[in-house]
């Protein structure tokens, strides 16, 4: 019965043996990387089943240095852009159209080349008025860097103004003040110079950038008088002229004619009425 039991006992040792058997044997095909290579369809399926995977590093002294990243390759580089051709400056008597309280614009007229100058602006919104035809907008530009440049801070407010839009801001002058009053501080529709797309008007922080008679009397004021020919603008209704403009005097109200006849004008302290019957056409 003894030796039964001993036999018995000797049996079931054996399979511990083998597992550790089995165990050192696995220890070894850890340490020469075999096993990973056995697993590693094992790994790739439990991957792309969602399970995490604990890969284990390898201790292989041939392992190689991760590759880094490419570096990007660089573009080739673009042909420079070439600039445009120079547009042919339009003749100066296409900026002396005349609009005043006989004269008036047709009730669709739209002034060509309509644009946005780059400068300061008192509000935001409103895109429409603060469009300039493209040669007064970029003397409107050049005007406001140069004033900037000796410290002054110019503001437009508003340039062009549809036909539709100056019957709505006539009929509000009618309304606030009355018919006599409205007639000399703002043009009917049709008769706005702001409708030509070539007129801009202007204001300063220090006059609360709003468009007041006072502005003339400022630094800014004082300046753009002084220096607004030079750049093809001209105060379009100057103090002392109001019975030939037939609106009060507006310091603010610049019109763009072009730099030789804004240089004439101002030289002559003329309006531009006046310009074109001594320089263009007596039958104005």
């Amino acid at each position: 019965m003894k030796r039964r039991k001993k036999q018995q006992q000797r049996q079931r040792k054996i399979p511990y043996l083998v597992l550790i058997l089995v165990f050192l044997a696995a220890v070894i095909i850890i340490k020469n990387n075999w096993l990973d290579e056995l697993l590693a369809p094992v790994f790739h399926f439990m991957e792309a089943a969602g399970e995490p995977v604990n890969a284990q590093p390898s201790n292989s002294q041939d392992e190689k240095e991760p590759i880094a990243p490419e570096t990007p390759p660089v573009p080739e580089p673009e042909e420079e852009p070439q600039p445009p051709e120079p547009a042919e400056e339009e003749p100066e008597a296409d900026y002396l159209i005349l609009v005043n309280k006989e004269i008036a614009l047709p009730e669709d007229f739209v002034p060509p080349n309509l644009t946005i100058p780059n400068v300061r602006f008192s509000q935001e919104g409103r895109a429409e008025i603060k469009h300039l035809q493209a040669a007064a907008a970029q003397a409107l530009e050049a005007m406001f860097a140069a004033a900037e440049e000796e410290g002054i801070i110019l503001y437009a407010v508003s340039g062009y103004r549809s036909y539709a839009l100056q019957k709505s801001v006539y009929n509000r002058h009618v309304q606030n003040s009355g018919q006599e009053y409205a007639d000399r501080i703002s043009a009917r529709p049709g008769h706005s110079e702001h409708q030509t797309g070539l007129a801009m008007d202007i204001t300063s922080k220090s006059v609360g950038f709003g468009l007041k008679t006072k502005f003339g009397e400022t630094p800014e004021g004082q300046w753009v008088a002084e220096n607004a020919h030079r750049f093809g603008f001209i105060i379009r209704y100057p103090k002392g002229k109001e019975d030939l403009t037939g609106y009060n005097y507006e310091p603010w109200h610049l019109r763009y004619v072009g730099r030789e006849a804004a240089k004439t004008i101002y030289e002559n302290d003329l309006i531009l009425e006046e310009y074109l019957r001594q320089y263009v056409d007596p039958s104005v």
